[in-house]
């Protein structure tokens, strides 16, 4: 199918990817479409057709990555609607849903058995309710505040791009309890259920997190400040996406990183900006598959690029 695109029907939109229901769901676009186009529904339903397209093409396109001159035209306001939406999504539907089929999978299993796997649960969706809870209550206030002109001293999208943390890793772990720990005697089906509801939310999370990163973030530095998004086009093409090999300059950032300095520490240490220094982060994680300081700062010692004695 051609590139989707604000002419095309909606019903040839949910056919090329079904899971797009969700997602316009979320935008308020519901019922039958009949034969209108992606620009007419939108247009009744107060939306921006390129951004619904900007953001459906990131649930269809593995590899998408939006041109800066498209985020410039998309509407920062539909992207807060359609995050604040799969907020309540997550929380009132997907969760609720995983719970009953949790309670019917569990059913076999010893009381300890079933109070462990609860706990663990629990605890994610507390870690869940309080990245979404930041959200809500400081980001989303924050941008709508920046669409009329209002700047909020000492608040800045650096500090959500610095604290957003990685939603998908212990919803894969539950996943592999799940898979492979709990006893045979548990009901095939329930488990089966379960996990496919797991595997449908961890996709949509990765989605959730890529539109958080990829288009929330560079579209509220430009309502920041448009020049700064010089600094992240300059950092990629500094490094094309496909070497996987550090660059010297990734080499000093993730030495600093390694030595425990913060984003701003680092930034001034090397006479660039904290938008370059979080870019660089970026790609370090990306072509080493670590995420966590404590790792990277093994993968540093183990390819000789600091001394285990110069690390507190």
């Amino acid at each position: 199918m051609d590139k989707f695109s604000g002419n095309m029907k909606v019903a040839d939109l949910v056919e090329a990817n079904y899971r797009l229901l969700g997602v316009l769901s979320r935008l308020g676009i519901n019922g039958s479409f009949g034969e209108k186009t992606v620009a007419e529904v939108c247009s009744q339903c107060g939306l921006d057709a390129d951004t619904v397209i900007l953001l459906c093409e990131v649930y269809t396109s593995p590899d998408f990555r939006p041109a800066m001159e498209v985020l410039r035209r998309s509407h920062v306001g539909d992207v807060l609607r359609y995050l604040h939406q799969s907020h309540d999504y997550y929380l009132k539907r997907a969760l609720v849903d995983m719970e009953e089929s949790i309670s019917w999978l569990l059913e076999p299993c010893p009381k300890r058995q079933q109070d462990v796997v609860w706990n663990f649960f629990r605890g994610y969706k507390t870690e869940l309710k309080n990245h979404f809870g930041f959200e809500e209550e400081e980001v989303i206030p924050y941008v709508q505040g920046l669409i009329i002109g209002q700047i909020r001293p000492g608040f800045s999208i650096d500090r959500f791009e610095e604290n957003h943390s990685n939603i998908d890793e212990k919803l894969s772990d539950f996943k592999n309890l799940v898979m492979k720990s709990l006893p045979a005697e548990c009901d095939r089906s329930a488990r089966l259920e379960l996990l496919i509801r797991i595997y449908a939310l961890q996709e949509d999370l990765k989605c959730h997190t890529y539109i958080e990163d990829n288009i929330l973030v560079p579209m509220v530095r430009l309502l920041e400040n448009p020049q700064r998004s010089h600094d992240r086009v300059h950092a990629q093409e500094e490094e094309p996406s496909e070497r996987l090999e550090l660059s010297d300059r990734e080499k000093e950032i993730l030495v600093s990183v390694a030595q425990g300095l913060l984003n701003k520490e680092i930034a001034d240490k090397h006479h660039i900006s904290i938008n370059t220094v979080i870019t660089h982060r970026k790609n370090i994680t990306r072509k080493t598959g670590i995420k966590t300081v404590p790792g990277l700062t093994v993968y540093a010692i183990l390819n000789n690029l600091i001394d285990i004695n110069s690390i507190e």
